[in-house]
């Protein structure tokens, strides 16, 4: 099978043909025809696998034959979960889009506004944007959607994970309910087939690879290591294979930029890309990456998913992932589009629990392989693909927290239960405001937690408060309470005694007309 039986233009097919492309992958070969049909479509494929553009192209193909975007209006939406992911998709509709008469842009946070509404007061054809700016913009009033014919959300259940659900539920409120939807995944989790129900219209459903597998393309290995030793043997495998371009994952951005400065210390270019970096910063260290002008890009999760590097020929996980999946999404950076590739993790005897449950996912043990010099003091055992697994988490992170928290609940009834117990409950302002919650806790007011909160009613279930203990004389107190030396050892919160008061409490007699 060719492109061109797939019913895209000439002007397409030329694009496809410029980057190399002949023969469309699996998840292409099906998802462009049902697209290109009208249909709404929910597409599963491992990373790697061509899934963007199994939707940019019929989408400019869709597009082109249209009426062109007025002022202020989308005609086709595009909703990634991170800025790299957003800046990835809108190259590849510029890129394939080039001879087409057709406008995009794409915007997220961390960089200036003004521009980006600017170029909406336009009108776009195609609009690629991360949830929470585009809710920026669309409360400013920079852009309307009563004209949008399709909706896309890439990485969906990246979404999920990353708590997006509330922004998406408010997103899909203010778009037309008639219009194509497109779910694009690297899995199918039971998550997403519950967002699926309120969004997608009789889907075609495409699944091209099993759930959670590793692409077939990728070599795949362990060296364990003592957890001190990780960066020494980093550096001896970078210097003794000779690496030219290494993506390394870090769990923590303190992490990543220290490990930044312990290559650069041992005349390994290398550069840190996460969360706490500017977006210019988090550009230019891409950019140089891929341009070969530094040899390490050492990356937190915020990268697993929207780095596409054309023949990225190695990935170190230096940590291993809390969730085994993002170990999936990690490694998928290489052996993409059918390239082979090489993926290594340096584990400690701390992360046996961690690569058990990753490789009760991925189902096969990895092979170990000691470093001469660098031998750990405990040995990693090897797993029982059999046995159940008790820690693997199943579920998207924090799968009961849908808001933008990090993970960690509080109760929302801080002393309604009695006896002390202590029933937690997810915080409901983490929670997407509550949407998915069992109990939800009406806050009135502004109030956040505490029923018994001055000037609010308490909660109908709370036990009443006990009545305050009686305050205790003080020593220079006289029997009535009153302070028998004026305001000298007055207790505190005492009322100090009226010069024009008797000491019966009552106005004396010369008191002012």
């Amino acid at each position: 099978m060719s492109f061109a039986s797939l019913g895209l233009s000439a002007q397409i097919l030329k694009a496809v043909a410029n980057k190399g492309y002949d023969t469309p992958s699996p998840i292409q070969a099906q998802a462009i025809p049902a697209v290109l049909e009208g249909k709404d479509v929910m597409a599963a494929a491992q990373t790697g696998t061509g899934k963007t553009a199994g939707f940019t192209l019929p989408l400019l193909e869709l597009l082109s034959k249209g009426t062109k975007a007025p002022a202020k209006q989308v005609r086709a939406l595009v909703l990634t979960p991170t800025r790299e992911l957003a800046a990835q998709v809108g190259e590849s509709v510029e890129v394939y889009g080039k001879q087409l008469p057709l406008k995009s842009a794409v915007v997220f946070g961390g960089v200036g506004i003004g521009p980006q509404i600017s170029k909406l007061s336009r009108g776009v054809d195609i609009l690629v944007a991360t949830p929470g700016r585009l809710l920026d913009l669309y409360n400013q009033r920079a852009l309307s959607f009563s004209q949008l014919e399709v909706l896309v959300l890439d990485e969906a259940d990246r979404m999920l994970d990353m708590g997006f659900i509330h922004d998406i539920k408010k997103i899909l409120a203010i778009l037309p309910a008639k219009r194509q939807n497109l779910m694009f995944s690297a899995t199918f989790s039971d998550e997403i087939r519950q967002l699926a129900k309120g969004l997608v219209n009789n889907p075609v459903e495409i699944s091209v690879t099993p759930r959670n597998a590793t692409a077939n393309t990728v070599k795949q290995w362990i060296c364990p290591v003592d957890k001190g030793q990780k960066a020494a043997v980093l550096v001896k495998l970078i210097k003794q294979n000779n690496w030219k371009q290494v993506l390394v994952f870090s769990r923590t951005k303190h992490g990543a930029n220290r490990l930044a400065k312990n290559l650069e210390a041992k005349d390994i270019t290398a550069a840190a890309i996460h969360g706490n970096k500017s977006q210019g910063a988090r550009t230019k260290a891409l950019a140089d990456f891929k341009s070969g002008a530094i040899r390490v890009l050492v990356a937190t999760d915020i990268a697993a998913r929207g780095l596409d590097i054309d023949q990225l020929p190695q990935v170190v996980n230096f940590d291993l992932p809390n969730v085994p999946e993002d170990y999936v999404h990690r490694i998928g950076r290489t052996g993409r589009a059918g390239a082979s590739g090489h993926a290594v993790s340096l584990v400690s005897d701390e992360e046996a629990k961690l690569l058990r449950d990753i490789e009760l996912l991925i189902k096969q043990n990895l092979e170990r392989r000691v470093i001469e010099g660098y031998e750990p003091t405990h040995r990693l055992p090897e797993t029982d693909l059999t046995a159940k697994s008790h820690g693997q988490n199943k579920g998207p992170r924090n799968a009961g927290n849908q808001g933008r928290g990090n993970g960690r609940s509080r109760s929302p009834n801080k002393g309604a239960n009695s006896g002390g117990a202590s029933n937690k409950s997810p915080n409901p302002r983490r929670q997407g405001h509550g949407e998915n919650s069992a109990a939800k806790v009406e806050h009135k007011d502004g109030q956040r937690s505490g029923e018994m909160a001055r000037g609010h009613q308490p909660n109908a279930n709370a036990q009443p408060s006990k009545p305050r203990r009686p305050r205790r004389p003080n020593a220079n107190n006289n029997a009535s309470g009153n302070n028998a030396s004026g305001n000298n050892g007055k207790p505190s919160g005492q009322r100090r005694p009226n010069a024009n008061r008797s000491s019966n409490g009552n106005r004396s007699a010369n008191k002012p007309s």
